[in-house]
């Protein structure tokens, strides 16, 4: 029974270690984008800062959506008026980082481990900012408007919601937006072509992008009364849209 045990105890340490060592590879090559700027995530949080001095009501509850590791969100919050941070995540490992991300944010920090769609689907909490970035778009249509109602449905009255998410060109189908992604190849050096082949093939199997068009009419479906564009990426592969009620 001692060897069964200790054979059970060594095939889940391997399958964690596996995990472990698979989150930081992924993990690696995330950093890298983000430190070089390839999806330009230093203009997108420096507009999600802007949005937050100028738009929202103080103090204002923050929900961050597939929140990842949360550097940059803290970034962006950093010195706002945030009086609650609600963060949603898959993986355990993200969180983890999270919570040593967002330590010096002045306000209560809430950190919840799960899909987040079933979060929203059973979300009670009132927020004034419902935030997610490059996560929506794994969702089909339906998911996606679906999400997007729950959010809504979330917001205090004078609340803002908005995605970053990649967009579709006007006459642009999904394979020929992979296309475009995949002629960018040396505009990403800092990748191997290892990182690079995984984030593409990635993308194809999961990735399903809408057009500007669509991102805007989703929102008015979900409830929205207004939904804009306020953000083009200088690649084109992605945009920012802000919703409210």
């Amino acid at each position: 029974m001692d060897t069964e045990q200790n054979r059970a105890e060594s095939t889940a340490s391997t399958t964690t270690d596996d995990a472990q060592a698979m989150f930081n590879k992924h993990l690696a090559t995330y950093r890298k984008i983000v430190g070089e700027n390839l999806m330009f995530h230093r203009e997108i949080y420096g507009l999600l800062r802007n949005q937050l001095s100028e738009e929202i009501p103080k103090p204002f509850k923050f929900l961050d959506i597939a929140c990842g590791d949360a550097v940059a969100s803290a970034a962006a919050l950093k010195g706002s008026a945030i009086d609650h941070y609600y963060g949603i995540d898959l993986s355990p490992q993200s969180l983890d980082l999270a919570r040593e991300s967002l330590k010096d944010l002045p306000c209560s920090i809430d950190l919840r481990c799960c899909d987040f769609v079933e979060a929203m689907a059973d979300w009670s909490d009132t927020v004034d900012v419902v935030w997610i970035g490059m996560s929506l778009h794994h969702l089909q249509p339906e998911g996606k408007v679906r999400l997007m109602k729950n959010v809504h449905d979330t917001l205090s009255r004078d609340g803002l919601f908005l995605i970053w998410e990649p967009t579709l060109l006007d006459g642009e189908n999904r394979d020929e937006h992979f296309d475009r992604f995949s002629a960018y190849r040396g505009v990403w050096a800092a990748l191997t072509d290892e990182e690079f082949a995984t984030m593409e093939a990635h993308m194809r199997l999961a990735d399903f992008p809408e057009s500007a068009d669509t991102w805007k009419k989703m929102g008015r479906e979900a409830g929205f009364s207004q939904a804009e564009q306020i953000f083009l990426m200088p690649n084109r592969f992605g945009r920012v849209f802000q919703y409210r009620n």
